[in-house]
Formats: C-alpha cells, structure tokens, sequence
C-alpha cells in the first residue's frame, strides 16, 4: 500500500498528483514528495523494519513506490564500519565510516536512488530511462535498466575518468559523451526530457529519485542503535544527497523511531567546485554558479541545483560546510586506505579531508561521535592517486634478490 499522497512545491506549496514532473508550473520551484505520516506511524515500528530482508527496501514505507519494489532488491543496507584507526588519526573517539563504496552492484550510493527511480518509472510505464550523470550515476542507471529490461541512454562529460566510462559500456546502454562540464550535460539532458518520453531519472523522475537518498540517513540510525550520530559528513554536488539525508533523519523523529534527530548535518566540496560552500561562508542564500575544476569529478556541479535548500538544511541541522584541495583530497584517500582499508574515489577522500578538518578546528568534539560517507569505490578514480602512492618492488626470481631488497628498503635506501 502507498503512503504517497503526492508532490508539492518546495516554494510555494502548491500540490500535484503523482506524475513524472519536477518543477511547479506556477512558481518553477521544485517539488518532492508528500508522505501520510500518520498512516505510516501507525504500521512501521523497529521490529516491522529489523524482519525484512536487508536491502533499502526495508524502509519501503518511506519511499515513493505504490506497489512492490522491483529494481534495486539488492542494493542499500551497507556497513557502518566503526573506524577505530582513523578515529585515532583525527583524535576522536567515536568515528564511523558509511561505506556506500564497496557492497552496492556499482559499487556507489547512486544504487539507492536508481533502485527508487527506476522501480517509479516501471510503474509509469516508460520503456526507457536515461540521465546526465558525472559517471556513478550512469554506471548505475546502465546496471539496474539492464536488469529490469529498459532501454537505457546516459549522457556523461566527455573528459570523464576511463573507468566510470568502462563502468557503463558494460551493461550495453547508449552512452553519449558531451564535449562539457556537467551542467551543460544536464542543460541538454533538460532539452532532450522534454522532447522525448524517456524518464530521466534526475529530471521528470528527480523528485522520486531523490527520495531513496533517505536510506542513508535510516540505515545509519537503525546500525547505532536508533540513535543518531552527533555529526555526519555528506559530500555535496547538487546538494541533493546533504537534505535528504537530514529529511531521513527528521522522518524517523517524526515517527518516533529514534528519541530525537540531534545531528549535524555537514556539507563537504572540493576547492575547485564550492559554490555550496562559498554561499554558506559568506551568509548568502544565493547560489553562485563556478566553473568546475578539480580531481572530484564526481561533485563538479558548478551550478547545483539543490544548493539553496542544502544551505536550509545546514541552518536547520546546526552544521557547517567546508571544502578541501585537490591535494588534501589525495591525501585523505590514503588516509583512510591506510587505517581502515578503505578505497575511496575522490568524493570519498573530501569527506575524510573535511571530517578532519572539522575535527582540527575542534567543530566536531572528541568525546562527539561522527559519520563520514563515502559514496564511492577507489577503483572508478585511480588517476588521482596514480605516481602519488608508491612503486612497487621489482626483483629476480630468488631469495637472494629478496633479501637484497628487503634490506636496502629497511636501511631506508631507495
């Protein structure tokens, strides 16, 4: 049974049916989803959740599907690694990692939302699906349509890491690489949704879409006990991932699943890609738009379109935002390479490097518990760490050669 009443502009409020749209015609102001809470309080309890299979369908009740879920069955549920080496490192006592990087079938948190998008586009009953992507989002869409038996397009910079573009050819889609940033992507994407009934997953779908990015924000409570952390530190791009999460968590508050959502919400950008930041810093509300430059690919939206209500939500939360460089992203992926045997992408490396740059500025306490997300697997960006990580040994076949080398490498000699 859905719990979905329908869409609402985030603006000014006005109310839509459930449909594959995204802006008010009204105001042109977004529009997300409106849940029976009441409904939902009377059915979903700990022990309703804790019987279900672990997927981010456990949490169905919350998400906007009318039927059975029917994309993504295996996607969501990941561990919540508690991260005693890096804790260490950052000197604080209590630190966790979501890591969203290595159990999900792409190997990213985009799995959450395709698995929620895609099962909404069966039930509109489109036969194709696509998306403007900065590479884990196609990968994603490719993966999860292939298994459901759509026909599936997805538009991706042209200048994207090799591996995030090997990461969608696999699963045969028709992937399209624009000469251009993101946001000129998506402009197109935005063109091409309203010429083609196609859903995309982050245009006519994104109010659904964005909807499965709650799952965070549930798993992280339900794997602490149903309780929430002190901190959490969210990578932002569109600014999407950041709000929802805090709607997650505000849900569960809502329902009376968790005492209280004390949480602060933080927003984590790369230097060369803040304008989320750069609002924040400077007391504005408006976004300024930037042209994206620097190794996190994955966040390089320049013009996001989520920024405003990411700035709401770290009011609300009481959190901050923060943004690091290209070289202290390489070095917070070693970082948690080293202490947790974690292999980030880069997304992954600005949480870490903001987490602890929180943590040196004493916003995150150390007896205050904390939960860094890292949204994506190492593998997909290896060019950001290649020629900075080491060589390895090269020797002869033999003891001999061995022990030469061992013992020039423990006298400290190449």
């Amino acid at each position: 049974m859905s719990h979905v009443k329908g869409l609402k502009c985030r603006e000014c409020g006005r109310s839509y049916a459930k449909a594959p749209i995204y802006v008010c015609e009204f105001c042109f102001g977004s529009l997300e989803v409106v849940y029976d809470y009441e409904a939902i309080g009377k059915t979903l309890t700990r022990e309703t959740i804790a019987s279900r299979s672990p997927s981010l369908w456990r949490y169905r009740e919350l998400l906007p599907i009318d039927g059975e879920p029917t994309v993504g069955l295996y996607s969501g549920f990941t561990p919540l690694v508690a991260a005693d080496n890096l804790a260490r490192e950052l000197g604080l006592k209590e630190v966790y990692v979501k890591d969203d990087a290595n159990c999900h079938p792409t190997l990213s948190f985009k799995d959450r939302v395709v698995a929620v998008a895609l099962s909404k586009a069966k039930e509109f009953g489109f036969d194709t699906v696509a998306c403007a992507s900065t590479g884990n989002l196609a990968n994603s869409v490719a993966a999860h349509a292939a298994q459901a038996g759509l026909k599936r397009v997805v538009f991706i910079p042209a200048d994207l890491e090799i591996g995030k573009v090997i990461g969608s050819l696999i699963y045969d889609p028709q992937v399209v690489a624009v000469e251009g940033n993101y946001d000129q992507v998506n402009r197109l994407c935005s063109e091409i949704a309203s010429k083609y009934t196609w859903g995309f997953v982050n245009i006519n779908l994104r109010p659904y879409y964005a909807e499965g990015s709650k799952t965070i924000a549930f798993e992280v409570a339900e794997q602490l006990g149903w309780r929430t952390p002190d901190h959490i530190v969210v990578p932002a791009a569109s600014g999407s991932l950041s709000t929802k999460v805090w709607k997650g968590f505000s849900e569960l508050d809502k329902l009376g699943l968790i005492s209280r959502a004390r949480v602060k919400v933080h927003v984590a950008q790369a230097e060369g890609c803040s304008p989320i930041v750069q609002a924040w810093k400077s007391g504005r509300d408006v976004i300024k738009p930037v042209v994206p430059k620097t190794i996190a690919k994955s966040l390089a939206i320049g013009n996001p379109a989520d920024g405003y209500y990411a700035i709401d939500m770290l009011r609300a939360s009481g959190g901050d935002a923060e943004a690091v460089t290209d070289d202290e992203i390489v070095d917070a992926i070693k970082l948690l390479a080293r202490t947790e045997g974690i292999f980030a992408e880069t997304a992954g490396g600005v949480t870490v490097a903001v987490a602890r740059k929180l943590a040196l500025a004493g916003k995150i306490g150390r007896n205050e518990s904390l939960v860094i997300c890292v949204t994506g697997n190492g593998l997909k960006t290896q060019e950001a760490v290649a020629g900075k990580i080491g060589e390895p040994i090269h020797i002869r076949p033999n003891l001999a050669a061995f022990e030469a080398a061992l013992e020039k490498k423990t006298a400290g000699v190449g």
